[in-house]
């Protein structure tokens, strides 16, 4: 089988859809083009020029990093600029470069959920909801001898997720009407008369970005010529979808037990706490890989412990004055739980393409 550039975008994009990722971001393909193939793939938190070595020694042909390759506009090809000098050696090396980023970090399974469960944390759900993860309600009208043909093709494509639950649908039965014209060639009925049909509303909530590969499933899945279907925008928000994760520890420990616990479910990482004000019992535990310690003060109450990355001098104020125990294991150590599960959904997506987990050293490790 030959996979390309393209294949292994989907699958990534499929998962963490680009359009959860922040504005400032800048996810996608940065290197490469979509019709390149790919023989190799390597996965990484960041592209040093050490990552591209790695990635080549491993025969890969393109790198799907978590964070981008290139942040601001490439002004001027001056090889004396590192960061220009590694885009011009991905380039002429012929390699691919792609990134999920903040799209990944609100993706169920993605950076937090990687992170909880390195911790243990049980019952997770999203810390906080993401404004961008819209959810559509689809309508489709559809004969009742075809309504589990079409909902399982919907479901499979992405709709109907709720939480824990999959194949989440309504349906109501109704007659439909309709008049075939001549050259039409009707599921059911005679063309030139007005035919009644019972048929069945069927109706589901698709995640926005996902709404084009469902609709392309049910339209595949339904027997008619030509599909009635609404597509409804609502305000809701995919509750699934959200940055960070809160959960529960299976029991809980006293503070210092639980700084060892992160310290040892996270080694190497270097850790650092913030003790609170007074000697309290963890067991409500938030994550947020990467950068969070300015969510100090968004945490919700019966919170015990709060878990993430690059905490300032102020952010720790914060916390005491909250009686927030807050562990600091870096934004190295915060995100690359996430490495492994990249490389099984590329595995298991991509029959047989080698995917090779380079794990780069934390820059704050010495």
């Amino acid at each position: 089988m030959t996979w390309r550039v393209s294949d292994v975008k989907r699958v990534m994009d499929e998962w963490a859809p680009p359009a959860w990722a922040a504005t400032w971001d800048r996810v996608g393909l940065h290197v490469g083009r979509p019709d390149q193939e790919v023989t190799a793939v390597a996965v990484c938190l960041s592209v040093t020029p050490g990552v591209v070595t790695g990635a080549r020694t491993a025969g890969a042909d393109m790198i799907v990093a978590h964070h981008p390759l290139i942040w601001d506009p490439i002004r001027a090809l001056r090889t004396d600029d590192p960061q220009v000098r590694l885009c011009l050696d991905i380039a002429a090396g012929g390699m691919a470069c792609m990134a999920a980023h903040t799209n990944l970090d609100v993706a169920p399974g993605g950076v937090n959920d990687a992170l909880a469960k390195a911790i243990g944390l049980e019952q997770t759900k999203p810390l906080f909801a993401a404004e961008k993860a819209q959810q559509i309600k689809l309508v489709v009208f559809v004969p009742e001898s075809h309504l589990a043909r079409v909902r399982d093709a919907v479901s499979a494509a992405g709709a109907g997720i709720m939480g824990l639950y999959t194949h989440c649908s309504f349906s109501a039965p109704g007659m439909g009407t309709f008049l075939p014209g001549e050259g039409a060639e009707p599921f059911s009925g005679e063309v030139g008369k007005v035919n009644e049909e019972p048929e069945r509303r069927f109706e589901t909530l698709v995640s926005k970005p996902r709404l084009g590969a469902v609709l392309r499933a049910m339209f595949q899945a339904h027997p008619y010529e030509e599909v009635a279907y609404d597509v409804i925008p609502l305000e809701n928000t995919d509750p699934a979808v959200g940055l960070g994760r809160v959960g529960n520890l299976p029991e809980a420990m006293d503070t210092g037990r639980f700084v060892e616990h992160v310290r040892k479910c996270l080694s190497p990482a270097p850790v650092r706490a913030v003790s609170p004000g007074t000697t309290r019992r963890v067991r409500r535990v938030a994550v947020l890989g990467g950068s969070g310690g300015d969510q100090v003060g968004r945490m919700p109450l019966g919170v015990d412990a709060y878990v993430t990355g690059d905490v300032k001098y102020h952010d720790a104020l914060s916390a005491q004055a909250r009686n927030l125990l807050v562990v600091d294991a870096g934004h190295h150590g915060t995100e690359i739980p996430v490495l492994p599960e990249i490389a099984r959904r590329l595995g298991a997506a991509l029959q047989g393409l080698p995917v090779t987990v380079i794990g780069e050293a934390d820059p704050f490790g010495v």
